[in-house]
């Protein structure tokens, strides 16, 4: 493998980024707010199996009720 200089390495990032397409400020808040979203749905969805499971144990155990 080739060594290369820290100028040339710094010149190579910069060549990468500027490939990068980046989104913008609308995309990023749309993201975040569907990020928040699913991740409150799966908060809520384990929830519930987890209240689920729990009935069930208790139920097969005979503690509880």
């Amino acid at each position: 493998m080739a060594k290369t200089s820290p100028g040339e390495f710094v010149r190579q990032i910069r060549q990468e980024t500027s490939k990068v397409t980046w989104p913008t400020r609308k995309e990023a808040g749309i993201t975040t707010v569907m990020v928040f979203i699913m991740v409150t749905l799966a908060a809520i969805f384990f929830f519930l199996v987890d209240q689920v499971l729990s009935f069930g144990v208790r139920m097969v155990l005979g503690i509880g009720g």
